[in-house]
């Protein structure tokens, strides 16, 4: 019996989420990246096999119940003074064989501090390997705080996955 669907694509979702705690702003995030009513299941960050990363928003969020396990690679950041920046970005490389690929996130208070970490661990992550991967190639999304919390957060959510191994086809809802 199958109880998740391996997509062909891995989307990467960014949002920016608020609210009166930074709880409540991780919350909104996920709400609005169509995310907010599955338990999170947090992956090391290898790409499979014949997947490909698409962050143009193209590809679909992967469609489950309320409750499913999320497999996913994501980095957040929040700022709860006014003024302060949260920054959160994913970056990638891919196989050039198709075999697969590696994500890394990273969070700080600046857009540059995030984008130079996701670059420096891509390229140690391929050291002498190099030629064998495209990229990187990197989605980075940030915020400042205006007076209630924010959360920046980018999300690459490969699929979900029932409890009890039952796939559902609805997506899930607040009714």
């Amino acid at each position: 019996m199958t109880d998740s669907v391996v997509y062909d694509q891995i989307p990467v979702v960014r949002a920016i989420g608020r609210g009166t705690t930074s709880l409540a702003a991780f919350h909104d995030a996920l709400v609005t990246m169509e995310c907010g009513f599955y338990n999170l299941v947090r992956l090391s960050s290898v790409i499979p096999p014949g997947t490909t990363v698409d962050a143009s928003g193209k590809a679909p969020v992967p469609v489950g119940a309320w409750g499913d396990k999320l497999y996913c690679v994501y980095a957040e950041q929040h700022a709860t003074q006014v003024g302060e920046e949260a920054w959160a970005g994913i970056g990638w490389v891919q196989r050039r064989d198709g075999k697969g690929g590696l994500f890394v996130e990273h969070e700080g208070t600046s857009e540059s501090f995030v984008r130079e970490a996701i670059k420096a661990s891509l390229r140690d992550l391929v050291k002498g390997h190099e030629d064998e991967f495209d990229g990187p190639d990197f989605v980075v999304h940030g915020a400042v705080c205006d007076g209630e919390p924010v959360c920046a957060l980018v999300l690459a959510p490969y699929e979900t996955a029932s409890w009890r191994g039952i796939r559902a086809t609805d997506p899930p809802g607040m009714n």
